[in-house]
């Protein structure tokens, strides 16, 4: 697997996540007292990319540990911080909703780009020859 497709990977399973997390918090958008979860994963991918600013490491041996931790597992958390009602609830169906289509979004241009690459190695197999 190449590091584009694991990242690809990682991505859909990110979003995958983040879609059972949004359905999670519309479901209990009426619950006296929830507090909604969100996704964490893009801080992470930029970093693993390089592009949060800091002191640049590079590997110079595969069998160093990578940089900037190389495991890109997306996290749940929960927001404690704020509330949108008196019951405590600070789930706010139009943001669940916008983040929702964004999440759609993103599912499908990873997917779209997946299904690219592997096209692109399907030709390389079957056609490579020719």
């Amino acid at each position: 697997m190449t590091p584009a497709m694991y990242v690809l990977e990682r991505s859909l399973d990110a979003a995958t996540l983040r879609q059972r997390t949004i359905a999670h918090n519309i479901a209990n958008v009426n619950t006296p007292g929830f507090k909604r979860y969100e996704v964490s994963f893009e801080g992470q991918l930029r970093q693993a990319l390089g592009l949060e600013p800091g002191l640049p490491l590079y590997r110079t041996d595969p069998y160093h540990l990578p940089v900037g931790g190389g495991d890109l597992t997306p996290a749940v958390i929960q927001d404690n911080t704020t509330t949108m009602r008196e019951d405590g609830n600070n789930v706010d169906i139009d943001r669940e909703m916008v983040d929702l289509a964004q999440n759609s979004l993103n599912f499908n241009f990873a997917t779209q780009q997946l299904n690219t690459r592997l096209a692109m190695l399907r030709y390389v197999i079957n056609e490579g020859r020719r």
